[in-house]
């Protein structure tokens, strides 16, 4: 995979992901908007939606997370915010701050056994009952989810482990399939009710408790992936956190590090840059330590990323040799199975993202249509890699091949629950909106429109 041109493209001064640049005061996410209604303001959701200058349904959708929230609905609720009287506002923020405290305090024990874990999810469930329900659903799937019964200890097997990674590796296929909407509830209830008392009631040998905990710690993993994928980062970063507690647990260095650079993956997306960064390179020195070149090739991608980002061309183009480099030693060794995912079409991806973020639209070009020759059963990522592409192509005013490309993309996202997808093409929008008048670009915004996508109209 070479990187370099023989004549480098270059930078456009255009800003991409500018459409999710606006600096909120608070991270907006459903949860946090039912809670500001509910708790702060008291309100039901239709005198909401009048109080703030908005549809009943755009308010349904934001809080359900259907959609992210729209830079005019971020500026709303942050002037709600503000105006709030008092003591409606000391409401909202000390229920807020409760949750996160909670969270935060969760995510931040070494974790030494399954035991500490119980006694403070245990602890979490006794939480005061008003708040949760006001709350509604908990931003931290673990600690809001149906108390756990108390059994008698029972005897935890291979048997169990091999369950819960069939269950796991079911769950993974339909996140990638049909996105994080269609599989976030059932992942969750099955990892509370059906894994954590496995974790605290179980009685098991040494051997049997690595498994068991690197099990569960994948597990978690995808129900991460599938809140972060719905629109929920706090979420999403609580449970890739705990998972990587659960690894560390047991040792587990290599793993410990696959979920610090999907934690990296979601501050990106975040355009939390320095965090981005910081994560990447924490996962690369796990997987120097644990000896996979495979998460050390996934990791430099990452900080590529976040270099790209942050417009460090220099530090971005090194990152990408590292990747490279790290990728073609892989290829001669065994990978662990929950890195089988990584492949030369998920790299390509990632060079052409990264590429396209530093101005180089013919090079991510090259990548962008490399990364479409992936394996069947990943519609999600097919979604994200043709808007790659049509971004692209959009980039170098090939508009009709990018409208069509965008097209297939819609025709993939009518089955696929996802507000990343969402954002993905209401991003590709923004990038289109300069070339409105072209009527395939027109067309292709009634199509957006359609399938409710949010269309850049100005």
């Amino acid at each position: 995979m070479a990187i370099f041109p023989r004549h480098p493209e270059p930078v456009r001064g255009d800003i991409p992901w500018q459409v999710f640049r606006y600096a909120s005061r608070m991270e907006w996410t459903p949860d946090r908007i039912r809670l500001f209604r509910a708790t702060g303001l008291s309100l039901p959701q239709g005198k909401f939606a009048k109080k703030l200058g908005f549809t009943l349904r755009t308010i349904g959708n934001a809080e359900r997370g259907a959609h992210p929230p729209s830079l005019a609905l971020r500026r709303a609720l942050d002037q709600a915010l503000e105006q709030a009287p008092e003591a409606q506002r000391n409401r909202f923020l000390a229920a807020e701050a409760a949750s996160q405290d909670d969270a935060r305090h969760v995510a931040s024990l070494p974790l030494t056994n399954s035991r500490q874990l119980t006694a403070h999810l245990d602890g979490m469930e006794q939480r005061d009952e008003t708040l949760r329900t006001s709350a509604g659903n908990s931003a931290f799937g673990w600690l809001g989810a149906q108390s756990l019964s108390a059994t008698a200890t029972r005897a935890v097997g291979m048997t169990d482990v091999q369950i819960i990674r069939v269950m796991t590796e079911t769950f993974r296929n339909l996140d990638n399939r049909f996105g994080g909407g269609h599989t976030r509830s059932a992942v969750t209830n099955y990892l509370v009710s059906g894994v954590l008392p496995l974790l605290q009631e179980g009685r098991y040998c040494h051997d049997v408790r690595r498994e068991l905990f690197t099990t569960v710690a994948e597990l978690s993993q995808v129900a991460g992936w599938t809140w972060y994928d719905m629109g929920n980062s706090d979420s999403g970063r609580y449970y890739l956190w705990q998972a990587m507690q659960l690894c560390q647990d047991v040792g587990d260095d290599a793993l410990a590090g696959e979920m610090l650079a999907g934690m990296s993956h979601q501050a990106a997306f975040l355009q939390q840059t320095a965090v981005a960064m910081d994560l990447a390179r924490a996962a690369k020195d796990h997987g120097k330590r644990a000896g996979v070149p495979a998460l050390v090739a996934e990791a430099s991608v990452m900080e590529a990323h976040g270099l790209a980002l942050a417009r460090n061309i220099n530090g971005c183009l090194a990152a990408l040799h590292e990747s490279e480099r790290a990728f073609a030693a892989a290829e001669e060794r065994d990978r662990p199975d929950w890195l089988g995912y990584f492949d030369a079409a998920y790299l390509a991806a990632k060079f052409g993202r990264c590429l396209r973020d530093i101005g180089r639209p013919v090079e991510a070009e090259q990548f962008a249509r490399r990364s479409l020759d992936m394996i069947d059963g990943h519609d999600r990522g097919k979604l994200f890699n043709l808007v790659l592409l049509a971004s692209v192509l959009t980039a170098q005013r090939k508009v009709e091949e990018a409208c069509q490309t965008a097209s297939a993309a819609l025709r993939i996202a009518r089955d696929v629950r996802s507000v990343r997808t969402t954002a993905e093409l209401a991003d590709l929008s923004h990038r289109l909106a300069p070339l409105r008048a072209n009527p395939a670009v027109r067309m292709l915004n009634e199509e957006m429109r359609a399938a409710g996508v949010l269309v850049q109209e100005a």
